[in-house]
């Protein structure tokens, strides 16, 4: 079977690629000579980082190993795996799908995919389904995180159309994040927007009900109660006509539906203090942002996933965008409303038709749409209407209506709401494929049939950012095992199922004929229009260099959209759309009174199946937390460090917590990274209720009611080991983070604690008992060389820190001194670091508080002196906070 070409063995050369993680888009030089051993940096010259990279992209040639990755493919019987050929494989897939369709038809089928897959990718699968098999069960985890703004987009400017780009960002004197927490979840271009204001004034406004680390850095903070935002819009809007805010001209010849506008927003009581009032803030708080908005033209409001993922995320996304276009704040520099995509090709999903509810190119199933694809695709039929959305689609694989799903990189069992309802869902389901570059994920687990794919620098195509720019993945290394590209198997299967249209030969092949039908019977209506780089022959494909669409064949690569005041609906205006401010979807009640927000954290991606393989980044938050606000924690009893018991209705989750009025009262925080692999008890997305946006079908991570009681847990203790698949008795509560060299496995109970000999092998075991502390400890060398160590403990402030443990699990042999330290866990006079804050530099915050102490009062000082945020930049928030506590303090002590 023919394979992808490998890149040439040559000496080190930098080849220039795109990051694998948000929708920033990050270019990444990348030094090379064919194997796995890389060097990153960012790219200089790529037009969304201009050389910079987060933590996550600077730690990407941590990630390049071979460690846990499927290599071959393997067939599920009798309960466990066997190897078998690619031909075994991919005619098991393409006989079942098929045997399945013919008997029950094609909506017995579905595919669900990622915005991790590249472009050729996802316009392969979506050809082979809509096309060719003739469903539109094909869905994306884009549904989970920009289904809402897609689908404002479409309402109103006729097309998913992001306006404008990252140079509008950094030009607007007021920004507005919505539900974006860019410092950490988007940091290099927050680390644009810092630098951006340290040449010209910009007002920040952040509209959250988390004081996020965004928050802490804006100028204003709106902790809004949960899923209030279309009150604080709608009552901007009104107050925009109330107060002379509108742009008259621009309403009237650009926009329809102002009348209707109009008349929904005065069935309320919209005065600053009614909408104050429903929105939980201070009025001249609330003041402040409007006369802002309505005094500045150079207006950029960005909205992420704490807009989209609520069941009002569609009416959140209108709102917002009927103040830039009653204000005419579009189409022009520095002011557009801007929707920041949480993934690296979710924009390239979307172009080629990866949602349910749309076809390839921007087009629709009406009639046109339908015939114009068929035509175009010579395809033996298109599926004649939307499909499953994801949280219906799992529905009805858990009915039985879908009877063989394929799931290509990404990870539903963790990442869905009710993921315990997706684990049935899956042992249900009579065949279940999955094509993902890990192999021990919990998606993976539940394979009938497991195909091994290409990895970011091995794979070959292009990625669309949030700002429309098209960049190159490139591959770095040969492909290992039997890892083959996303696109390939996908044909191959597409093939053995009798299909023809599927013979491409490279990776360009692909992309050519996925840019034709951008511009096929397209005479402009279509504002996707890849026309200008149909043609284009391997070498020119290969070089292709970062180009934003629409480019239309004669024309140029286009900036902002819309600056001609002409949108893509029939009649060329926008579409200002009335929403209500709806609560949410399931209300808080006297068993479950507290409100759930699913969160992300700095250094971790969606499941950690990449991020977790670099040890530096498991260290900022190494740990599943729940934060609760002071006054809760007192009032439900619970206590700062201490586990907690996190209930809804749907499941339960054990968690540290974290007491802090970063969240607001009757409000509760959880992240939603971590897996069975690194901590089966720790999970957030089984609490998670499944309620969906009508509309989008995004469902309400931001939402969900919950109660929370203390765990009682009586001892703490903690395992070290090389071992990445230590198993534990029943009642233990455990949690795995990667070190270097080794594993840290956090333990803790109640009752009886486990047997030390239970943890640590006694062949070759020192132990060392504190009867009065109550501490236990044992050690397990050999050869001098350290093998595993555990400590239990009453209290877990009694245990040392981990850190000096987990280095010496990469001594070749301990000297005399450090064996010596080992069952106390430090050296003796040997201070820890304190939690980790610069990733990059491995610094952590004992030593950038004796800097502030010194005297740094600004991060380029503590960076000067300590390295600190000098490489990435995504902790320079955190230790601007760190000096404000500093100075604070100082100031309480006069």
């Amino acid at each position: 079977m023919a394979r992808d070409a490998a890149p040439a063995e040559a000496t080190t050369t930098t080849v220039r690629t795109t990051c694998p993680y948000c929708g920033v888009g990050c270019g990444v030089a990348a030094q090379t000579n064919g194997s796995r051993d890389l060097k990153v940096a960012g790219d200089q010259v790529h037009p969304a980082n201009g050389g910079r990279l987060c933590s996550k992209g600077t730690a990407l040639a941590n990630t390049f190993g071979l460690q846990g990755r499927l290599l071959t493919p393997r067939i599920r019987e009798d309960g466990a795996y066997r190897e078998a050929t690619w031909d075994e494989a991919l005619d098991a897939v393409a006989g079942k799908f098929r045997a399945v369709v013919d008997q029950h038809g094609p909506d017995s089928v579905a595919f669900y995919v990622s915005g991790q897959l590249l472009t050729e990718d996802y316009y392969a699968v979506n050809k082979l389904a809509k096309g060719y098999i003739g469903t539109a069960n094909i869905d994306t985890n884009s549904r989970l995180c920009m289904a809402s703004a897609v689908a404002a987009h479409r309402r109103a400017f006729g097309a998913d159309l992001v306006p404008g780009t990252y140079e509008d960002i950094e030009a607007a004197e007021l920004l507005v994040f919505s539900g974006h927490n860019a410092a950490w979840t988007h940091p290099v271009l927050f680390r644009r927007i810092e630098a951006a204001g340290d040449r010209h004034p910009q007002f920040r406004v952040c509209i959250d009900p988390k004081r996020t680390e965004t928050a802490k850095s804006c100028d204003l903070h709106l902790m809004i109660k949960p899923q209030s935002d279309v009150r604080l819009w709608n009552g901007l809007n009104a107050y925009l006509i109330a107060n002379n805010g509108l742009d008259i001209d621009f309403v009237r010849d650009h926009t329809e539906g102002y009348t209707e506008l109009k008349a929904t927003l005065e069935q309320a009581d919209q005065s600053p203090e009614a909408v104050a009032r429903d929105c939980g803030i201070a009025v001249t708080d609330l003041l402040a942002f409007y006369n802002r908005f309505l005094a500045t033209q150079r207006t950029v409001s960005l909205f992420s996933m704490g807009s989209n993922q609520s069941a009002q995320g569609v009416a959140k996304g209108l709102s917002l965008i009927n103040a830039h276009l009653l204000s005419g704040k579009i189409g022009k520099p520095g002011a557009a409303p801007f929707s920041i995509t949480g993934q690296p090709n979710a924009m390239g999903g979307r172009e080629v038709g990866g949602l349910a509810n749309t076809l390839a190119a921007h087009m629709d199933f009406d009639e046109t749409g339908k015939s114009c694809v068929q035509r175009f695709w010579n395809s033996p039929t298109i599926a004649p209407k939307p499909g499953l959305k994801a949280v219906d689609m799992f529905r009805g694989i858990h009915s039985g209506a879908i009877k063989a799903v394929w799931v290509m990189a990404t990870n539903p069992m963790v990442s869905l709401p009710d993921a315990d309802f997706i684990a049935e869902a899956l042992q249900r389901c009579e065949l279940v494929v999955v094509s993902d570059v890990i192999a021990r994920t919990d998606t993976m687990a539940m394979a009938d049939i497991q195909l091994p794919a290409a990895a970011w620098g091995e794979k070959d195509g292009t990625v669309t950012n949030s700002e429309r720019t098209i960049s190159r993945q490139r591959p770095l290394a040969p492909l290992p095992g039997h890892a083959m590209a996303d696109w390939r198997i996908i044909a191959e299967v597409a093939r053995r199922m009798g299909y023809a249209g599927f013979d491409w030969q490279h990776a360009g092949d692909v992309f050519d004929e996925y840019a034709r039908l951008t511009a096929f019977e397209n005479d402009g209506y279509r504002f996707l229009d890849l026309g200008g780089m149909t043609g284009m022959t391997r070498p020119e494909y290969d070089a292709m260099v970062p180009t934003r669409w629409p480019y239309r064949k004669g024309g140029k690569p286009a900036g902002r959209l819309f600056a001609d005041g002409g949108f893509n609906t029939p009649t060329g205006r926008a579409r200002l759309s009335p929403v209500l401010a709806l609560g949410p979807a399931n209300p808080t009640t006297d068993a479950f009174p507290l409100a759930l927000n699913s969160s992300r954290i700095r250094d971790q991606w969606h499941t950690m199946t990449r991020t977790a393989l670099a040890p530096e980044l498991n260290r900022h938050i190494p740990e599943p937390v729940v934060e609760i606000h002071p006054r809760d924690a007192e009032r439900y009893h619970v206590t700062d460090q201490r586990l907690t018991r996190v209930v809804t209705f749907f499941g339960d989750a054990v968690l540290r917590a974290k007491v802090t009025d970063d969240v607001r009262e009757g409000d509760i925080s959880v992240p939603m990274h971590w897996t069975k692999s690194f901590a089966p008890f720790g999970r957030a997305n089984p609490l998670i209720n499944p309620a969906v946006d009508p509309t989008s079908g995004q469902p309400e991570f931001k939402h969900t009611p919950a109660m929370v009681t203390p765990f009682g847990e009586t001892w703490h203790g903690f395992v070290i080991h090389h071992n990445d698949e230590l198993s534990f008795g029943p009642g233990v509560i455990w949690r795995r983070t990667p070190f270097a060299h080794c594993q840290v496995y956090e333990i803790a109970g109640r009752g009886q604690p486990p047997a030390l000999d239970t943890l640590v092998a006694a062949p070759g075991a020192i132990s060392l008992d504190d009867p009065a502390g109550g501490i236990r400890r044992r050690v397990q060398m050999e050869d001098g060389r350290l093998i595993a160590v555990a400590f239990i403990a009453p209290s877990a402030k009694t245990l040392p820190a981990r850190d000096w443990l987990a280095e010496r699990f990469g001594d070749e042999a301990l000297s005399p001194e450090d064996r010596a330290a080992v069952l106390i866990g430090r050296l003796p006079g040997v201070e820890d670091q304190g939690p980790l804050v610069c990733a990059c530099r491995g610094i952590g915050a004992k030593k950038i508080e004796s800097a502030i102490a010194a005297g740094c009062h600004s991060a380029d000082a503590v960076g000067d002196v300590t390295s600190a945020g000098t490489q990435c930049g995504s902790c320079r928030p955190e230790i601007v906070r760190m000096i404000v506590r500093h100075k604070a303090k100082e100031a309480a002590n006069v």
